[in-house]
């Protein structure tokens, strides 16, 4: 299989989505039951060297794009703590080890993002097991398509908010307390930021809020030497979608409306993670990098 080295036609790198892409899964999903697999790069993601030594903490590193960025990163040189829901262990296991059979120390720690004391835990264990924090990717993310606001409960758009922002938060606010100059943070946005779909209210409202917090925060961390940036994926097809984060109907033409005409894939995600971690990116701060297959972004 080709490495991301090798030069390829973006627009049949991967596969089209079609009728067998329409599936459902319960929430929040796992990777391991998907059809067909979402490409996470274990098989042909190729590290430099780019983040020999670094500490990172990756938020949904189970699956999907949070898979493919701790995969990246490990075999760029980094030991990380995954976080990720309990009931995706199976898919966390796998993950956990193609970290060590790259070298690199993996610490799994389940939990549930929308709980302070849990995030806090969460960059109190890389400060102990890996000796510190240099890296923070918030990537894990709540979406659920409801098409009428009448439907969209308080519930939920506080659950939304409390995975896609709060938790964010929480995850900045105890990490910059650790971090030390040539430290990064990279936040998760979306296409939904500037190009909102109607069954999407809340969560396209969380990914605007994520890259105004992230643009502000740059400011206010930059003299410290902390970098603070954001990727903005378009359709990337993980268990998100599969999982009530699309109707199971529009997953077999999920993606192929972008000018690339197909649906991204995380490994394709996982080299803006790596560069906006690395010291290549050290005169980029409060920027949001979007990787959605050519859709047109502000």
């Amino acid at each position: 299989m080709s490495d991301q080295f090798t030069v390829q036609d973006p627009t049949t790198q991967f596969q089209k989505a079609t009728p067998e892409f329409q599936q459902q899964q319960p929430e929040p999903g796992l990777e391991k039951k998907m059809q067909p697999k979402p490409d996470d790069g274990s098989q042909t993601y190729r590290g430099t060297g780019r983040l020999t030594g670094r500490k990172a903490v990756v938020t949904g590193a189970d699956s999907g794009i949070g898979r493919a960025v701790a995969i990246a990163y490990a075999r760029e040189g980094a030991d990380v703590v995954l976080s990720y829901l309990p009931e995706e262990e199976a898919d966390a296991q796998e993950v956990v080890k193609i970290i060590e059979e790259a070298g690199r120390k993996a610490v799994a720690l389940p939990g549930d993002l929308k709980d302070e004391q849990y995030c806090e835990q969460l960059i109190n264990t890389a400060v102990e097991q890996l000796g510190g924090i240099d890296i923070l990717a918030n990537i894990a993310g709540k979406q659920q398509f409801v098409e009428n606001i009448a439907d969209l409960t308080t519930e939920q758009f506080d659950a939304t908010f409390k995975t896609n922002v709060y938790a964010m938060f929480w995850l900045c606010k105890a990490a910059i307390k650790h971090m030390k100059p040539g430290s990064t943070i990279i936040n998760t946005s979306s296409i939904q930021a500037y190009s909102p779909s109607p069954i999407l209210l809340d969560y396209a409202t969380t990914k605007a809020s994520i890259n105004t917090f992230s643009k502000s925060l740059a400011q206010q961390v930059g003299e410290k030497g902390i970098r603070v940036n954001v990727v903005a994926p378009g359709p990337v097809w993980t268990p998100l979608q599969v999982s009530g984060g699309q109707p199971e109907d529009a997953l077999k033409e999920f993606g192929n409306s972008t000018p690339l005409t197909r649906p991204g894939q995380p490994v394709e995600m996982a080299p803006a993670y790596v560069f906006l971690a690395s010291p290549e990116s050290s005169y980029v701060s409060g920027e949001t990098l979007n990787a959605n297959g050519g859709m047109p972004s502000p």
